[in-house]
């Protein structure tokens, strides 16, 4: 896919915001929710409503959304507010259905993005369509799946595109519904800059104590705008209860947020200054969650010794993980210096991690 400013320019032909807002339940429940959570976010900074008609659930037995009954409730949002409409389509029966009902935006959803045989279907139901369409990260962490994803739309010869970042599944138990892995959305920025890039922070957090804290990082990476689930009455949501918010709460969260706008060449250098030390504050997590993660392995190994009498230092082990990082290190081009400062306090806390072990 080639990098083309035309990808952007649906945002300033639709008169959205920046940032864009998106905002709306998880699920169309019933006509009167629907109007409710509308009527509620028309004088808010939320300029495109939405909500789930078809719902691909994990497990079969759990709502699975009211289906395209709900596409005249979204006709009648739109014609009472004001507002743009948007709604997720898994399969070329919901686009046809989607673009009779005149539905402003689709976006693809993760498990849609994970298979390349739905989302050439639904591209190829989409072909020609000057709709925008945005596509979300597909629930495992690769970034060619779904740059994939984002070429068979472009091929189909869509060019109002763009990405939704929700977050990856993760087996490990984490702070989040869906690790961020911000990593993978900037490199996705990084390759494609003119592709409109938005945050799911709802699907990412999975509870909505987190969701102010994900779209100011979001907006310090230059995110064009965010997706946050939104309900009248969230607790009592037919889905996704936990990271639902009010609209009240959604109007507090615009209004805090820390927008910078670049006015000047001194500013553009501090907004790009600033935006490469939020990346450096994300790796930064990432170190500290990773070395913890070490430190828990081996107080593991620590209790192994233990029950088996054997020494904490082990030099031979020792002198083998040197040798092997300071090899992987060159790659990266780490100086030798560095790597031995580095394993070197790694190594010493892992011993004093052991020895804890040993006191018990």
């Amino acid at each position: 896919m080639k990098n083309n400013k035309q990808l952007r320019n649906w945002l300033d032909e639709f008169n959205l915001n920046h940032p864009l807002t998106i905002a709306g339940p998880c699920s169309a429940e019933t006509e009167d929710q629907v109007l409710k959570i509308a009527h509620s976010l028309k004088d808010t900074k939320a300029t495109v409503f939405r909500a789930g008609l078809w719902k691909p659930r994990t497990r079969p037995g759990n709502f699975e959304g009211v289906g395209s009954l709900g596409l005249k409730w979204l006709q009648k949002a739109k014609q009472e507010t004001g507002m743009l409409i948007t709604t997720e389509v898994a399969n070329a029966n919901h686009v046809e259905l989607a673009l009779k009902h005149d539905i402003d935006i689709l976006w693809i959803g993760a498990r849609s993005t994970v298979s390349p045989f739905i989302v050439q279907e639904i591209a190829e139901a989409l072909k020609g369509t000057d709709k925008p369409v945005l596509i979300k990260n597909p629930v495992n962490p690769d970034l060619s799946l779904w740059l994939g994803a984002v070429e068979r739309f472009y091929s189909c010869n869509i060019k109002n595109l763009g990405v939704i970042h929700r977050g990856f599944s993760t087996y490990e138990k984490t702070n989040y519904r869906n690790n961020p892995e911000w990593q993978i959305a900037i490199e996705l920025q990084n390759k494609f800059p003119d592709l409109p890039l938005i945050l799911d922070p709802s699907h990412i957090a999975g509870r909505r104590d987190i969701i102010f804290d994900l779209c100011q990082t979001a907006l310090g990476l230059n995110y064009d705008g965010f997706m946050v689930e939104t309900h009248h009455d969230p607790d009592n949501a037919w889905s996704d209860a936990a990271q639902q918010v009010t609209p009240s709460s959604l109007i507090k969260i615009i209004k805090d947020l820390k927008i910078r706008k670049i006015t000047d060449h001194a500013d553009e250098y501090k907004n790009n200054l600033n935006n490469l030390r939020t990346k450096i504050n994300l790796v930064d997590s990432q170190l500290l969650e990773t070395l913890g993660k070490r430190m828990n392995i081996a107080e593991e190994i620590g209790v192994l010794k233990k029950e088996n009498n054997v020494a904490v230092l082990q030099s031979k082990r020792w002198n083998e993980i040197l040798e092997k990082m300071i090899a992987e290190g060159k790659k990266k081009d780490l100086s030798e210096q560095f790597i031995l400062r580095v394993y070197k306090a790694i190594h010493q806390e892992s011993i004093n991690h052991q020895q804890s072990i040993f006191k018990q």
